[in-house]
């Protein structure tokens, strides 16, 4: 790091679990955000913030004067934009420094295996179950960490799927692919502002400690947030034998570029 990394990066250079080794750590790594919406705005400003030397962030849809509510990497002067180019914008003002690469398109199968394979850490940002069961055959194929957020009315939940652990579950094992799901959208059913910050803002801390190797991820842990009340409630979540994902696997490890 030069002078002035060392100065912009002070304050997480000061903490003994981060100090400069785990700064270029962050400054080294590459990290894939799917989703550059409610969820997808604050993991993304925070990875960038914190240095995160690469960031691809992919999301098909532009800004919409609905968004502005809750999704604070946008503003109004970017609606009808595409919303992974407003986000790579609103970083660089923060940090210039961040390699930014916007991908506008849907996450699908065939994109996400090259994708997934060049990332150290994949956040899951995305408001589908469709693009969240790819993610996850993704990770669970290069063995990258997830980390997984949802938020829809007042209602959130976080966790991390990390099947480089023998114990830990990856994302079908706590939901089936084939399982029936009715899909819950803000369009119809609303979301508090707040709370996407909350649960991004975790996907942001959880994707940094995965990256800096610190603390004790929230792998084979579901925590759901009511914001009505505000507590939290914890799952413990277990690998299941015969996840027709991970079950029996061996996923292809290979280093990212």
């Amino acid at each position: 790091m030069d002078d002035t990394q060392l100065l912009r990066y002070s304050r997480h250079v000061l903490l003994d679990e981060i100090g400069v080794e785990g700064q270029q750590r962050f400054l080294q790594s590459h990290a894939l955000v799917i989703g550059a919406g409610g969820l997808g705005s604050p993991v993304a400003l925070y990875l960038g913030t914190a240095g995160v030397g690469t960031l691809t962030l992919v999301d098909h849809d532009t800004v919409d004067l609905t968004n502005l509510q809750r999704q604070i990497a946008h503003n109004a002067a970017r609606i009808g934009r595409p919303k992974a180019e407003s986000a790579r914008d609103s970083i660089a003002a923060i940090n210039p420094d961040v390699q930014v690469l916007p991908v506008i398109q849907r996450a699908d199968a065939a994109w996400l295996d090259a994708a997934v394979a060049r990332a150290d850490v994949v956040v899951d940002c995305s408001d589908n179950f469709g693009t969240r069961q790819a993610v996850n055959a993704a990770c669970v194929a290069h063995a990258r960490p997830l980390v997984s957020g949802a938020a829809v009315g007042f209602d959130g939940q976080v966790s991390v799927y990390d099947v480089r652990r023998a114990d830990a579950p990856c994302y079908a094992c706590l939901f089936p692919p084939d399982a029936t799901t009715e899909e819950v959208r803000c369009a119809t059913m609303g979301v508090f502002a707040p709370l996407v910050g909350i649960i991004g803002t975790i996907q942001a801390a959880e994707a940094l400690k995965l990256l800096a190797g610190i603390g004790s991820s929230l792998a084979g842990r579901l925590q759901m947030l009511d914001a009505r009340t505000m507590e939290w409630t914890e799952i413990k979540l277990a690998r299941q034998a015969d996840c027709p994902v991970c079950a029996g696997r061996r996923p292809r490890v290979q280093a990212p570029s």
